[in-house]
């Protein structure tokens, strides 16, 4: 793909909701879509939806908590598909990130941390050289309302969003001048719930708009979100 610059967004969490959802709009817009997440069946799944489509799209297996596999994912995406433009990290807490503050130990927080604190670093900072040399790029951190209200209930993910929200306001503020735009999108409710604005492909619109309408770093769903 020597000279030719083909628009790549790369979705790590990529499921069948959200993950899906902002996959087709992107890739209606022309964008090639690379899912990650730990599953390969999965992903073999929603890449053959997606091409159906005439969409492009292609998937690889890796779990967010590890480094490696997530960079090797990455560089695979890029030369296959193109350089990332578009990085939007989205993994899905698991059930042992939320036990309640009173239970929760030092131990508890190893896997939230890896998760929204070690996994985004590691993504953003391979992506990011490529985007810095283009003088563009968009950076989408997607997160519930625990990354701006604790909640104790949910105490690591709570203390491992917060820390996300904090490393990706930095992010913003750092990288604005150069053309880059970190964006953070809060959902306070369920995906798919009740709430209009929470069905995926509205999201999905949301999450577009981050990107082609950069502005501030932080963005609610919802008017009474929280």
């Amino acid at each position: 793909m020597e000279g030719i610059f083909v628009s790549t967004v790369a979705i790590i969490g990529a499921g069948p909701g959200l993950g899906l959802a902002v996959a087709q709009k992107f890739g209606q817009s022309g964008f090639s879509i690379a899912l990650i997440s730990r599953t390969q069946h999965h992903l073999d799944s929603l890449t053959a939806s997606l091409n159906e489509q005439n969409i492009t799209a292609r998937g690889y297996a890796a779990d967010a908590r590890n480094p490696e596999q997530l960079r090797d994912a990455l560089t695979q995406a890029a030369s296959e598909l193109g350089e990332i433009q578009v990085l939007q990290y989205s993994p899905v807490p698991t059930g042992d990130f939320m036990k309640p503050v009173l239970e929760t130990s030092a131990a508890d927080l190893l896997g939230p941390i890896e998760q929204s604190v070690y996994g985004p670093v590691t993504a953003i900072n391979h992506v990011l050289p490529a985007m810095r040399e283009r003088g563009e790029g968009t950076i989408l951190l997607i997160n519930g309302s625990s990354a701006v209200r604790p909640n104790g209930n949910v105490t690591g993910t709570s203390i491992a969003f917060a820390a996300e929200s904090a490393y990706g306001q930095m992010l913003h503020d750092a990288l604005t001048s150069e053309g880059i735009h970190v964006a953070q999108l809060i959902i306070p409710h369920a995906i798919g719930g009740s709430e209009p604005d929470h069905k995926p492909a509205d999201l999905a619109e949301t999450i577009f708009g981050l990107h082609q309408n950069p502005s501030e770093f932080r963005t609610f769903v919802g008017k009474n979100a929280l």
